[in-house]
């Protein structure tokens, strides 16, 4: 069999690729570690979503670090960070930016747009839920579309670009549930938990000593941009396909592919959204593995942080403690 120049070629681009990616993410993660304790699976999460270009939503009580960790990032990798801080009297200008009346160097007034935070490359919407629906909207163009659009003006902005947004699980007083059209456009919902016996030590001997640690670039906008594009290149094989079809169909109620359980407890499944984010999501999870193909493997390994935040639970569920992530379990294990 005579193997073609074409062919050699294409496997040592792929190669090259995953030596690329993954020195490069690894990179980021152990200087991320040098701030954040414990998390990895936090970590790498959040990281996988930065390089499948989709946003995040962290899910966890105050003082775990979830501010901190998209700080780490945006020092590691050497990208502009900007902090939002959501309250119920927050405007969508207060988001998005205005045109304001500035005076000229001849005296006379202007109008002159000032971009608000969201125009940046990392965003941290830090208790999201705690703003209006009015509010919340404002994030729902720039997340989808990567622009801004204020009166008659759209802002494109920069790549890469990432929402990461946190919410606590137990405070509801003064809250507005997000709606599932907003939900539906985080790649991820990571749950943020407690940390270990052993991570306490370390929190300690870091946070209430004099140790004042330094976090430095190991990568940068270039850099990521072409992580983004290598992610895209991997292949998918069609049984790998096949099983995410089905997989999302699973989610959807009285779809042929449907448990029982999905019947009884599930008021809405997953859309087309949901399968664009695993398949990207998986992509990197290959990468990873040093592969250059996704395999069914790879989807069962995130199948619960895509699809647990675009399922809508009915009130039978909710009466009897089911869960998102148990009814995935479910499906997973009939798959």
């Amino acid at each position: 069999m005579t193997i073609s120049a074409s062919t050699i070629s294409t496997a040592d681009h792929a190669e090259h690729s995953i030596l690329f990616f993954c020195e490069t993410f690894h990179a980021i993660k152990t200087e991320i570690g040098k701030m954040i304790v414990g998390q990895e699976a936090v970590v790498e999460g959040v990281l996988t979503a930065l390089c499948a270009g989709g946003h995040v939503l962290l899910e966890g009580v105050p003082g775990l670090g979830k501010t901190m960790l998209v700080s780490a990032i945006s020092r590691s990798v050497d990208l502009p960070f900007s902090r939002i801080q959501f309250t119920p009297d927050m405007m969508p200008a207060d988001i998005q930016g205005a045109s304001v009346l500035l005076e000229n160097e001849n005296g006379g007034h202007e109008l002159t747009f000032q971009p608000g935070p969201i125009v940046s490359n990392l965003v941290l919407a830090d208790e999201i839920n705690r703003a209006t629906p009015k509010t919340q909207s404002a994030l729902l163009e720039v997340m989808q579309e990567k622009q801004v659009t204020v009166g008659k003006r759209t802002v494109k902005l920069d790549e890469p670009f990432c929402v990461m947004a946190t919410q606590n699980p137990v405070d509801q007083e003064g809250t507005y549930p997000l709606p599932e059209a907003q939900l539906d456009r985080f790649l991820f919902k990571l749950e943020v938990g407690y940390p270990s016996e052993q991570d306490y030590h370390t929190i300690i001997d870091r946070t209430t000593s004099g140790l004042n640690i330094e976090l430095k670039p190991v990568s940068n906008r270039e850099e990521l941009i072409r992580m983004r594009t290598i992610v895209r290149d991997v292949s998918v094989s069609e049984a790998a396909k096949a099983f995410a079809i089905k997989l999302v169909m699973g989610t959807q109620p009285h779809s042929q592919y449907a448990s029982p359980s999905v019947n009884e407890f599930v008021s809405l499944g997953a859309s087309p959204r949901g399968i664009q984010s695993l398949m990207l999501a998986a992509k990197v999870v290959a990468l990873l593995d040093n592969r250059f193909e996704v395999m069914e493997q790879d989807i069962r390994k995130i199948a619960i942080p895509v699809l647990r935040h675009r399922m809508v639970l009915n009130f039978k569920a909710q009466a009897t403690g089911q869960s998102a992530d148990s009814l995935i379990k479910n499906l997973l294990s009939g798959f």
